[in-house]
């Protein structure tokens, strides 16, 4: 790994490390701490939430035309006066301005972080590259999470002013890092200038039915799993199974520990396969995940055996997140045509929040009343996962399907254009 990359690397968790100080307590800041109440509370995150939605598509062009690094560098600093703003937020009008901004800023930090680590490294990279950018990234997460709350106290508001001026640290700490990061551009990259954005971005992009179908299967696979977690799954759990919130927090943690432990113990066998293949057995291990949920909850088995079963839904789920985190970033990279890296990352980044916005909505009434149909409703996304990841393999190219072919890595720039049969008259 190269020292641009460490450093790209290095931003990335200590940006994840801030959002995990304040991200799981921002209800209860907002609801109890400010005393703005329960609706204020539900508008603040959805402000966080749209914010995402409407900066998104414009970020990609911006990247594509700009370069990443002042893209990113905007973000942070955004990121960090949204972050202090809520820190010091008294009203509900300062508390969702400045949600919003922090949502604006995090949300384009995510497609100008991996179109740097695609600049920087070589298609056969790619895979251990994204694989780690995950890694540290939940990594931070969990951290910042289990710092936070040690620090935090609902009785004195001074406590979250103190979480949320060390996240916006963070993100200016991450701006520090970007200013020192000197891009030499990948190999396979090296005729991709700023500016160079080609007219009609998303309409080529919209026509490249490969990319059309990663999407698709990016948003069954963000709805079924993260849409879940904080929302339907937890009511499900408590509502169902009996869940104890404290036993909500322990499968989160085997949801972490899971994806730190395999991580790297999977790349081996992520690189060897092809990638559709590999979607594929995430679909399969999550249909798994979905029928443990409905024994710990429509089961007749005791209570241990209920919350071994809730808490082991979890660790499965991690486990599909290891095989995905090196293998959906790396497959948008490698459709990319060179000039439409940040326009394919931020369009990807787009459905990833549209599942994420779309999912507890879902799933969270389901989840907490129609039991049955809940879990009968996701295991069939989770095996529609794997229907769509084989389908998605026949547009691919050998190469992008399983980049391990490529006699040399430079070779994949030729697969990068959408093919002709691809796309739409």
């Amino acid at each position: 790994m190269g020292a641009a990359m460490r450093r790209i690397q290095a931003g990335s968790a200590l940006s994840a490390f801030g959002l995990g100080f304040t991200v799981p307590y921002l209800y209860v800041y907002v609801a109890q701490v400010r005393e703005l109440g329960a609706t204020t509370a539900g508008v603040v995150l959805a402000a966080f939430a749209m914010a995402a939605l409407v900066v998104l598509p414009f970020s990609g062009r911006a990247i594509d035309r700009r370069g990443p690094v002042p893209v990113l560098l905007v973000a942070a600093l955004l990121a960090s006066a949204g972050a202090l703003g809520l820190g010091l937020a008294a009203d509900v009008g300062s508390a969702v301005a400045s949600a919003a901004v922090l949502g604006a800023g995090t949300a384009v930090m995510q497609p100008a972080l991996a179109t740097m680590i695609v600049w920087c490294s070589a298609p056969a990279q790619r895979t251990r590259s994204f694989a780690m950018q995950f890694f540290l990234q939940n990594l931070g997460l969990g951290v910042g999470g289990l710092i936070g709350g040690q620090l935090v106290d609902e009785s004195r508001p001074g406590s979250f002013v103190l979480l949320f001026s060390i996240e916006a640290a963070m993100f200016l700490v991450l701006a520090a890092i970007v200013l020192t990061v000197r891009m030499p551009g990948s190999p396979a990259l090296q005729d991709t200038r700023p500016g160079s954005a080609q007219p009609g971005g998303v309409r080529a992009l919209l026509g490249h039915k490969a990319m059309v179908q990663l999407c698709v299967l990016g948003f069954v696979l963000f709805f079924a799993c993260y849409g879940q977690f904080e929302s339907g799954l937890a009511a499900y759990g408590t509502e169902a199974a009996g869940i104890a919130p404290s036993t909500l927090g322990i499968a989160l943690a085997a949801n972490t520990a899971v994806i730190v432990a395999a991580q790297f113990l999977v790349l081996k066998f992520v690189e060897r396969r092809r990638r559709s293949r590999v979607i594929a057995a995430v679909g399969l291990i999550w249909t798994v995940a979905w029928l443990c949920a409905g024994y710990a909850g429509l089961g007749h088995g005791s209570q241990a055996m209920a919350t071994a079963a809730f808490v082991s839904t979890y660790a499965l789920f991690g486990l599909g997140e290891a095989l995905l985190a090196p293998t959906v970033a790396p497959l948008v990279a490698d459709l990319a045509p060179e000039s439409m890296v940040g326009t394919y990352n931020s369009a990807f980044a787009l459905v990833k929040q549209l599942a994420l916005a779309v999912g507890p909505a879902v799933g969270g009434p389901m989840g907490a009343t129609l039991h049955g149909p809940y879990i009968v409703t996701f295991v069939l996304f989770s095996l529609g996962i794997s229907v769509l990841a084989v389908r998605l393999g026949k547009r691919l190219t050998p190469v992008q399907n399983q980049p391990s072919l490529a006699a040399r890595p430079s070779k994949i720039v030729a697969r990068h254009e959408p093919r002709r049969a691809d796309v739409a008259a």
